[in-house]
């Protein structure tokens, strides 16, 4: 008898302490920090998996390619911000096999060449004859996809004289909010969801050759560790998905002030019956 109950006492505390170890599992998500809509997700999701299913959350700040490499080589549990079928499709023909995509977090994504509704032209291929431009496309940081897919604008469109300022998506807002206050003509390297389009007004140039691609979608991808490692978020990633209404609530109230993590934390305060949808077993 002793002896038996010396060992359910074991097993009892084997299981404590393999229980103690799986909720002191940390999941580190990549993002890119001067995207607006990659910091509102990235940090939303972490506040619903810490707060509602117990799981700790480190968010670490990387540059596109190291972040898909990241979660290819197990480095990274988990992005967020998987631009697909296009403006990341070199990234993930590369490491497809190497990664899990668990579907989007947001449809109807978009990335091209954003102007103020100002300016005259309409098309991509009008920059070739719109000098009031001088030349110049405002860019974000290089190496992301809507840069490799500007490189490619310019070829396609035959803007031979176009100079493609790489930048970030810091420093290309402080170029439009520049241009925008002496109406200024300008055109930026953007895409949709971003909180831009509800401070000015403004469109994407037409895109006749399609080299931006049509509309995209932003899929939760994860290492394919995270099953074992921590499966209630990989149940987690498989159901969130929200709106460009929501999304842009969040990113709204990160550029008016908003600490990320606050905005974020407030955001899911707010929703409940949205959060519970996500999380249901």
């Amino acid at each position: 008898m002793k002896m038996r109950h010396l060992l359910g006492l074991g097993a009892g505390l084997a299981l404590a302490i393999s229980s103690t170890l799986a909720s002191a599992q940390t999941v580190e998500i990549g993002y890119v920090d001067g995207w607006a809509d990659s910091v509102a997700t990235t940090n939303v999701a972490a506040v619903v998996i810490k707060q509602k299913l117990g799981v700790d959350v480190k968010l670490t700040a990387v540059a596109t390619g190291i972040m898909w490499q990241g979660v290819a080589t197990g480095k990274l549990d988990a992005m967020l911000s998987a631009w697909l079928p296009v403006t990341h499709g070199e990234y993930w023909e590369k490491n497809k096999d190497k990664v899990v995509d668990l579907g989007p977090n947001f449809n109807d994504a978009k990335i091209g060449l954003i102007v103020p509704e100002y300016v005259q032209a309409k098309s991509i291929a009008d920059l070739a004859t719109d000098k009031s431009f001088d030349n110049k496309i405002v860019g974000i940081d290089a190496g992301s996809g809507v840069m490799l897919k500007t490189d490619q604008a310019l070829k396609d469109y035959g803007l031979t004289d176009y100079k493609l300022q790489a930048s970030s998506g810091a420093g290309m807002i402080a170029e439009l909010t520049r241009a925008e206050n002496k109406q200024k003509s300008i055109a930026v390297t953007g895409w949709i969801p971003h909180w831009m389009f509800a401070k000015w007004k403004l469109r994407f140039l037409e895109d006749p050759k399609g080299t931006y691609g049509a509309a995209e979608h932003v899929d939760n991808v994860v290492s394919k560790d995270l099953e074992g490692k921590a499966p209630t978020v990989v149940a987690f990633l498989k159901k969130f998905n929200w709106t460009s209404e929501e999304i842009g609530s969040v990113m709204l109230a990160i550029q008016d002030g908003s600490k990320p993590e606050v905005a974020a934390a407030d955001w899911v305060a707010k929703h409940p019956d949205r959060v519970a949808q996500w999380t249901a077993q």
